[in-house]
């Protein structure tokens, strides 16, 4: 017998309001990242995200999360690359582009240019260019796993996400 208790399940599954869990879900400050890649033709998509997170350092791997209903979710998944851009402070209007729907967020965007043609933000704190290690189901979401090929970073304060709003960390990272 363990010594270790383990409480039985509840049998009723509980319900969960999904305004009450994004709320809050809400208080947790993340920082704020627009991840791209190449669709199949070779066309750049791009989205803004909060759902970044380190898996392993050996191999380095890193997660994010898109909604499946999202327009680029299917490229997104089939990419066999895609680069995380960890945005700085002063790129507030980075964020708000990539949130956006248009169809062409990079219109008259400069971008600099990653493995496999991958389109990076320049300025950004932080860079990761990945291989697409595995895509797995995560209820509304896929779950998408990199493997970091290349990675780049400068000083600089970030831009986070809290309760909804974006806001610019004072503390810069060396």
């Amino acid at each position: 017998m363990s010594d270790t208790a383990v409480a039985p399940a509840n049998s009723m599954p509980r319900t969960i309001d999904p305004r009450a869990f994004r709320t809050a879900l809400g208080r947790y400050p993340t920082g704020v990242a627009v991840v791209t890649a190449l669709d199949a033709a070779g066309r750049p998509v791009g989205m803004t995200i909060n759902s970044f997170a380190s898996v392993s350092l050996e191999p380095p791997l890193v997660l994010w999360s898109v909604q499946r209903t999202t327009p680029s979710s299917e490229a997104f998944r089939k990419a066999p690359r895609f680069a995380i851009c960890v945005l700085a402070a002063d790129q507030e209007d980075m964020a708000l582009r990539f949130a956006r729907t248009d169809e062409n967020k990079f219109r008259d965007l400069t971008v600099e240019t990653g493995l496999g043609g991958l389109p990076l933000i320049p300025g950004a704190l932080a860079t990761f260019e990945c291989r697409t290690w595995a895509v797995y189901p995560g209820g509304d979401h896929e779950i998408l796993v990199g493997e970091v090929e290349q990675l780049s970073t400068r000083p600089g304060a970030p831009l986070g996400f809290h309760g909804g709003r974006l806001l610019a960390f004072d503390t810069p990272q060396d």
